[in-house]
């Protein structure tokens, strides 16, 4: 077996956040954050953010503490789509409006995870998409179209991408049972909460494992959401090995 497919078996590295790119596409980062106490015999799930309209990979990975610091491994990519600096000098980026970036974004969020996997322990079934506020809607359209190869979809303060007849929303009747999170501020004037409700009426009668949680909120994060986000993923883990005991 080639020395990369063992790395997570051969080091212990800190806890904290780590920089990289693409060995496929140099110009493409990912950053990283690992837990505390990272156990390489351990297989963790994956947490993938998508940052939101005008933000970065690097400030939003800055919640995953937040989230937990010992549950799981986090990275966050780069919207493809340049919008300029914010005032600090920082990078801003999008993930465009009509799809235009769909077929980079896949090929660069499946290579983070793929590249993720040779350096780290990954549960395969256990790799989630996040996106946060207008980040939501890359995460529903890619973790949508290949439901087989992920554990779930996160989506905080966003919506469902539009269908349209060259790509159709759902793979039917493979995201039966997907899990998915919406959690929404009730007070988002953004994307309203009525949206979010049309979402999970839409995605519960495709069959979608779905829950929608509010808060007292607007288009930011609340302070529980993260903790939510938590639990849920717990809870589903758990209800795998209770699975796998009663087979």
């Amino acid at each position: 077996m080639p020395r990369s497919n063992l790395s997570w078996q051969l080091s212990r590295p800190a806890e904290g956040y780590y920089s990289s790119e693409l060995r496929s596409r140099p110009s493409l980062p990912v950053r990283t954050f690992l837990p505390v106490g990272y156990e390489p015999n351990y297989p963790y799930p994956l947490l993938v953010f998508f940052h939101g309209q005008g933000s970065n990979e690097d400030q939003i990975l800055r919640l995953a503490p937040r989230l937990s610091r010992r549950n799981y491994i986090c990275i966050s990519v780069r919207g493809p789509e340049i919008l300029g600096h914010k005032a600090d000098g920082r990078g801003s980026y999008g993930w465009g409006t009509e799809g235009q970036f769909d077929a980079e974004t896949e090929s660069y969020v499946l290579s983070a995870i793929e590249q993720t996997q040779r350096s780290y322990h990954i549960h395969s079934e256990r790799i989630f998409l996040a996106g946060f506020c207008e980040g939501a809607t890359p995460a529903y359209r890619l973790g949508l179209s290949m439901p087989d190869r992920i554990g779930g979809i996160i989506a905080l303060n966003g919506r469902l991408p539009k269908a349209t007849t060259s790509s159709p929303l759902f793979r039917l009747p493979e995201i039966r049972n997907l899990p998915v999170f919406l959690g929404h501020g009730i007070a988002n004037s953004v994307v309203p909460l009525t949206h979010a409700k049309q979402d999970f009426r839409l995605l519960y009668s495709a069959g979608v494992d779905v829950t929608l949680r509010t808060y007292p909120t607007n288009h930011k994060l609340h302070t529980t959401m993260l903790g939510d986000i938590d639990q849920w993923i717990i809870d589903r883990v758990n209800a795998e090995l209770d699975q796998l005991i009663i087979d």
